[in-house]
């Protein structure tokens, strides 16, 4: 097994009136990821916490002979939230973003569905390595595929897919074979909407524990305004087997 340090963080922010963002981090089980829920929608707080609660249910303690299909476990996270959903919010539903990874053997295993993101740094190379589920982005995307495609602009940041939709999610799986001196980074929204990447590789690549360069970064969100919630879990893969 790879060694391994890590730390999380969330601050509620200075607008939001409860935090509604959770994360995942099970260093026993090399289980690490961020959830946050859905605005605009009643019960993101329970959405986050159901969906981060099963991923741990999931993936902790199995084998390591298994095989895990993340896109079946996030099939059942979604069910799982939208059953949860029809009791705490009928009319409405319930919702919440959904990034997480597992660690086997010395690859990192990522599941990702909204616009909660992981980024890596190798050397000094920050890469974004998930894809923001925004009808932003899907408008890019197809308008780089030849399609015309139109928005409002104050729908911008809506999601296109998430956790505890009526039917099973897209899911984005990436698998990233670690290296040495690896860093990676969890994060929400209300982190990358204040901060940007520039400033979090120049963040993540200093030489310091992941406690301090992770209350940098959550705290330089909170102080940019704070208008959400704030969370993040920072990873340092020290070495590798």
């Amino acid at each position: 097994m790879p060694s391994i340090r890590a730390a999380a963080l969330t601050d509620i922010g200075r607008v939001r009136q409860r935090n509604e963002d959770r994360y995942v981090l099970d260093l026993p089980s090399m289980i690490f990821g961020v959830a946050d829920g859905v605005g605009g929608l009643p019960g993101g707080a329970d959405a986050a916490q159901c969906s981060v609660d099963e991923v741990v249910a999931a993936v902790a303690n199995k084998p390591a002979e298994v095989n895990l299909d993340l896109v079946s476990i996030v099939h059942q996270i979604n069910l799982s939230v939208h059953n949860l959903g029809i009791k705490v919010s009928p009319s409405m539903g319930i919702g919440s973003t959904l990034t997480f990874g597992y660690i086997k053997g010395n690859t990192l295993h990522m599941a990702h569905v909204g616009d909660s993101r992981c980024y890596g740094l190798r050397g000094d190379r920050l890469q974004l390595l998930t894809e923001d589920h925004s009808v932003e982005n899907e408008a890019r995307m197809r308008r780089a595929r030849g399609e015309t495609v139109y928005y409002h602009e104050a729908n911008r940041n809506a999601l296109t897919r998430c956790i505890g939709q009526p039917t099973p999610p897209l899911v984005d799986i990436i698998d990233r074979p670690l290296e040495k001196g690896d860093r990676y980074l969890f994060c929400t929204d209300g982190v990358t909407r204040l901060v940007r990447d520039s400033e979090l590789a120049e963040i993540v690549e200093r030489d310091s524990t992941p406690e301090e360069l992770l209350h940098e970064i959550i705290t330089l969100a909170v102080r940019r305004g704070g208008p959400d919630n704030a969370t993040g879990v920072l990873i340092f893969v020290d070495d590798v087997t």
